[in-house]
């Protein structure tokens, strides 16, 4: 089962219904004995990265997440959900911390462009570290839907794919061991989004 962490930010629903959509066993996870039975989870999530950090906090699932990320369980971070995953942000106090599961922060998109980020950009992978047997089947250049204002500087041993925007070079998917961080969002990104929950369905059950 895959557990959709539900910590007051964003709108759940969509990824519940596309993980519904593929028959894949899911659940809302809200409090400590929801994490017993799930072989994956989903940190979902849009708005402030300092809003996210509290909530976790005051919901009392971020000691939960960091449990579950040290057993080895897989966690896929979408939009906001993969920033929480790094350091710290620059968006508001930049004395709040994240997870800290990924060394880097989040940073503001740069140039003279509209912000935020919406819409449909292309995927384009960093093929020396390609994990073929999560993401096969993804074609290069793949159109997937963003939904953002800040970006992830990390290091590049950790990014899958780039997108481009301005003059910004985006990690829009990141991995480091049982990880996986998603920029854009793969539940509205159509049959290319549906592919990469199924493939870290795949990748969470296959490491339990």
């Amino acid at each position: 089962m895959i557990g959709i962490i539900d910590y007051g930010v964003g709108n759940l629903k969509s990824v519940y219904n596309a993980l519904n959509y593929l028959n894949i066993k899911t659940k809302f996870v809200k409090s400590s004995k929801d994490f017993k039975d799930c072989y994956g989870f989903i940190l979902p999530g849009v708005g402030a990265f300092k809003h996210g950090v509290e909530n976790l906090i005051k919901s009392g699932l971020y000691e939960e997440i960091v449990d579950v990320k040290n057993e080895g369980r897989a966690i896929l971070g979408i939009c906001l959900g993969m920033q929480l995953l790094f350091n710290r942000s620059e968006e508001g106090d930049k004395d709040t911390s994240g997870l800290n599961f990924i060394e880097g922060d989040i940073v503001k998109l740069k140039g003279d462009i509209k912000i935020p980020h919406i819409g449909w950009n292309s995927l384009y992978f960093n093929k020396s570290n390609l994990k073929q047997d999560i993401f096969s089947g993804i074609k290069e250049e793949a159109y997937v839907y963003f939904v953002h204002s800040y970006m992830a500087s990390v290091g590049e041993e950790n990014v899958i794919a780039y997108t481009s925007y301005g003059e910004n070079k985006i990690p829009a998917i990141v991995t480091k061991d049982n990880l996986i961080g998603m920029q854009f969002h793969p539940e509205k990104s159509g049959e290319v989004g549906l592919k990469f929950l199924k493939s870290f369905s795949g990748f969470a059950k296959n490491r339990v």
